[in-house]
């Protein structure tokens, strides 16, 4: 658990009511990681989104490398080189993780400390649980997440763009 004053500063939570807030806190745990850290890779089933309030980390992807030869072979063995690209970067005041409140919530990238992050995790498992209790609660935060996408796809496509002009 951690403290519901932590929480309230972070407008991802404007518009709880301090009861909510409450629960929120009592599903938290603040944890440290270190750089390379990584909190989840795609396809991984999520059970925690994560806040960050320290340090930085990246959502990233794998693509396989066009700078190195691959043959066929490759691809129907399945042993293609591949690469990371960084999809966006989050920082303090950020969240990621969010498919974990989304069924099937399996992750669509995977992420990665870049800095020393300190962050908040949320136990989204109980935090559901919660949601079918206060379907209030359930929906605002579900409209957080939805903006979160909305944000993070026109990010994704201004950096597209700057990639193919």
């Amino acid at each position: 658990m951690i403290s519901p004053e932590i929480i309230r500063r972070y407008p991802f939570f404007a518009g709880l009511t301090y009861e909510q807030i409450v629960i929120l806190a009592k599903l938290a745990d603040e944890s440290r990681f270190e750089k390379d850290h990584v909190f989840f890779k795609e396809n991984d089933v999520l059970k925690s989104i994560y806040l960050v309030l320290e340090g930085a980390a990246a959502i990233i992807i794998e693509v396989p490398d066009r700078d190195v030869n691959q043959t066929v072979a490759d691809q129907l063995t399945g042993e293609m080189k591949m690469k990371d690209i960084t999809l966006s970067t989050v920082g303090s005041g950020d969240i990621f993780g969010f498919p974990a409140l989304i069924p099937p919530y399996n992750a669509n990238a995977s992420a990665k400390a870049i800095t020393q992050c300190r962050v908040i995790e949320f136990d989204c498992t109980e935090l559901l649980k919660e949601f079918d209790k206060d379907c209030g609660f359930g929906y605002v935060m579900t409209q957080r997440v939805a903006q979160l996408v909305v944000e993070r796809l026109r990010d994704m496509r201004v950096e597209t763009l700057a990639c193919i002009t």
